[in-house]
């Protein structure tokens, strides 16, 4: 299910802004031609489609939300060495600054599909169309909004908090709003998405990757683990295991074109092949996963340009047998993959990423990979309930859903009478090994002991020079240049 190919459509019809760094470069993000409102549930639909757009972009989840599994610590950039990805690499040893590119793309990803959330939580209410469209579109805008707000929270802290669609009498020079208050909001989106949405079995397979009520559910668990709210992870998630998720028999099943949007996937940014854009623009909604990260010069898959190199101390703590070791990760000596060896020259770590290569047979362009990026999947939802349970002291009631998670990888139970702290970093180290390089481990560091988990890891594996002000990213100077109300956080 591909359902964001919307193209020229949606940008000329409803006189969006273009959003290209261009026009970032002219004037600000959230300004609107307020002219031309969808009038009925066609327009409405295909404005909530391009909501969803800005996921696929390269300033989110087509480079920039797995890169964060480099500064985190499990994989180094690799690529082509020298200046290639300096970006990551600056961000990864600690020594950035606020005009990092990596940064400012971090920064400006959320803002459009704020922009288009907004306008649909307007305008939708108004219309006289399906009332089932109409709460869907709803339900589909607060979600979205929610999770731009979630990530630029977890980012940056105190971000802006615009929840109306700009004009030009609107106030264009926004100060940061407390990261508790933005917090809220996305809380409060989450809950009305989840009233609004469909069950995932709703809807049509034309329609299956769209967010739903376990969709909803889901962010909002994550949203209160980040937040240290136990007790409401812990509903949350029970309520998620009685809406029919499941965790695939297989692991690999997770980032195979033909599995997309399974019983396991809360969440997933479609992707398509044949897109019909340029490789390098935003609206491409082609997957750069496979390019990025095959292993350089191999020929392995199309493109392959090394990025996202697993290091030696991820590898080692995988535990024997664990399946989940073959699907992540190309090795020396490992299963071959679509017929050919691995070589471990082909890398500086001598590893590259396996789990989101797409083969030759499936995508023999570099510019043409559909695979999906995993959002959210029952495995979390099942990590966060271990979790949660544990920090209630409930530690033998964690155990169940840890080791479901563990049994599909191939694993023993996990040792029965742990302490809290012991099965504190049990979850932790399940979690990381998990959800390897779908760009989840840098927020589980730095939520974590309020991130002093994450400082004493990267400490551990040789990063000592990161420290407190490293948990929020640098506001881009050059956005607080024009934004004289932008203020800077603490050490940058």
């Amino acid at each position: 299910m591909k359902f964001t190919k919307i193209g020229l459509l949606l940008l000329l019809s409803l006189s969006l802004v273009q959003c290209s760094d261009e026009f970032l470069e002219k004037t600000q993000p959230d300004t609107i031609n307020t002219g031309n409102y969808p009038t009925n549930a066609e327009e409405l639909v295909t404005l909530v489609n391009g909501a969803y757009q800005p996921l696929q972009w390269p300033k989110l989840y087509n480079l920039r939300m797995w890169t964060t599994d480099i500064f985190a610590g499990n994989s180094l950039v690799g690529a082509g060495g020298g200046e290639d990805g300096i970006e990551t690499t600056s961000l990864a040893n600690f020594v950035t600054n606020s005009a990092n590119e990596g940064v400012l793309d971090l920064w400006r990803g959320p803002w459009p599909g704020i922009l288009r959330s907004n306008i649909v939580i307007s305008v939708a209410p108004g219309l006289n169309i399906d009332e089932t469209i109409k709460n869907r579109s709803l339900g589909e805008a607060y979600f979205l909004r929610a999770h731009y707000y979630f990530v630029l929270v977890r980012f940056f802290g105190d971000v802006p908090l615009i929840t109306q669609p700009q004009s030009s009498s609107s106030n264009l020079y926004p100060s940061r709003t407390p990261a508790g208050e933005v917090y809220a909001q996305i809380i409060s989106d989450l809950e009305n998405a989840a009233e609004l949405l469909p069950v995932k079995q709703d809807y049509a397979d034309a329609d299956k990757g769209r967010a739903s009520k376990g969709t909803a559910l889901g962010m909002l668990a994550k949203v209160h683990l980040t937040r240290g709210n136990w007790q409401e992870v812990v509903n949350l998630t029970a309520q998620l295991q009685s809406m029919g998720y499941s965790l695939n028999a297989n692991y690999a099943d997770n980032f195979r074109t033909e599995t997309e949007n399974s019983n396991e996937s809360l969440f997933e940014v479609q992707y398509a092949a044949n897109a019909g854009y340029d490789f390098w623009s935003n609206e491409n909604q082609s997957s750069w996963a496979s390019t990025f990260m095959g292993p350089r010069s191999s020929g392995l898959v199309a493109g392959a340009y090394g990025w996202n190199q697993p290091t030696q101390e991820f590898m080692s703590n995988y535990e024997a047998g664990d399946n989940r070791k073959d699907v992540t990760v190309l090795y020396e000596g490992g299963p071959a993959f679509d017929g050919q060896q691995y070589s471990a020259s082909w890398s500086f770590t001598g590893y590259n990423v396996r789990k989101f290569l797409v083969p030759l047979s499936v995508s023999s362009s570099f510019d043409n990979s559909p695979l999906n990026f995993p959002v959210l999947r029952y495995a979390d939802v099942l990590l966060m309930r271990a979790e949660a349970l544990n920090e209630l002291g409930q530690t033998a009631a964690a155990e169940a859903p840890l080791n479901e998670v563990r049994h599909r990888a191939g694993l023993d139970d996990i040792q029965s009478g742990l302490s809290q702290s012991a099965f504190r970093d049990a979850v932790l180290k399940e979690r990381r090994l998990e959800l390897a390089f779908e760009g989840q481990r840098w927020f589980d560091l730095i939520r974590v002991n309020n991130g002093q988990y994450g400082l004493d890891f990267l400490h551990s594996i040789g990063k000592t020079n990161a420290d407190e002000h490293h948990l929020l990213l640098p506001i881009p100077q050059i956005e607080r240049d024009r934004n004289p109300n932008l203020t800077q956080n603490p050490g940058y």
